[in-house]
């Protein structure tokens, strides 16, 4: 009996954290920074830890923002990758926080969402180092993942942006990196 316990305890602590979830019905991480929420006081900080500011859009009860907190981000290789490389700012998409956007304008997340044309959730938005003058986050966003995706293509996703291959004079777009990554994963196979 006890052989058995032990088995079903050690079965049940292999399983993967399921996500906290905050009052605000948000999915939380570790990594998750509580800001003020003026992004040019958050890229300042960010580049200050010598991190990468990027922006996660989320919503009470989405599907898909569980599938990524319970199934992707509680991958130790992901999350550990997003924690030393990412400053992260949680916005939720029917929020009333007040957001300061890049270019100086104050609105609620809800309503910054409705400015940067954001749909649904999860949407990560990835900023540069630097932003122009006069630019929103939307516009100077150096790439968008909008939806839910797998480990492969959420860690290729980090990875390239921190790598900013974004900039490289090359014919690797995301895509193509993100398919070379599969075939290297995959010891060169496609299938």
């Amino acid at each position: 009996m006890k052989h058995w316990i032990g088995a079903a305890l050690a079965a049940v602590m292999a399983l993967p954290l399921a996500a906290e979830v905050g009052d605000d019905g948000l999915h939380k991480q570790v990594w998750m920074r509580d800001t003020f929420k003026d992004l040019r006081e958050d890229l300042e900080e960010a580049n200050a830890e010598g991190k990468r500011l990027v922006l996660f859009f989320e919503q009470r009860g989405c599907i898909y923002c569980r599938k990524m907190h319970e199934e992707v981000f509680v991958d130790p290789t992901i999350s550990d990758y997003i924690e030393d490389n990412y400053f992260v700012v949680q916005l939720n998409l029917h929020g009333d926080i007040e957001v300061v956007d890049f270019d100086g304008e104050s609105l609620s997340e809800k309503d910054m969402a409705r400015k940067w044309r954001v749909m649904f959730t999860p949407n990560i938005v990835f900023l540069p180092q630097e932003v122009p003058e006069g630019q929103t986050a939307i516009e100077a966003a150096v790439a968008v993942m909008p939806g839910a995706f797998g480990k492969g293509t959420t860690l290729d996703m980090f990875t390239w942006v921190a790598e900013e291959r974004y900039a490289l004079d090359s014919d690797e777009d995301f895509q193509r990196y993100h398919a070379r990554r599969i075939q290297e994963r995959s010891n060169g196979s496609f299938d």
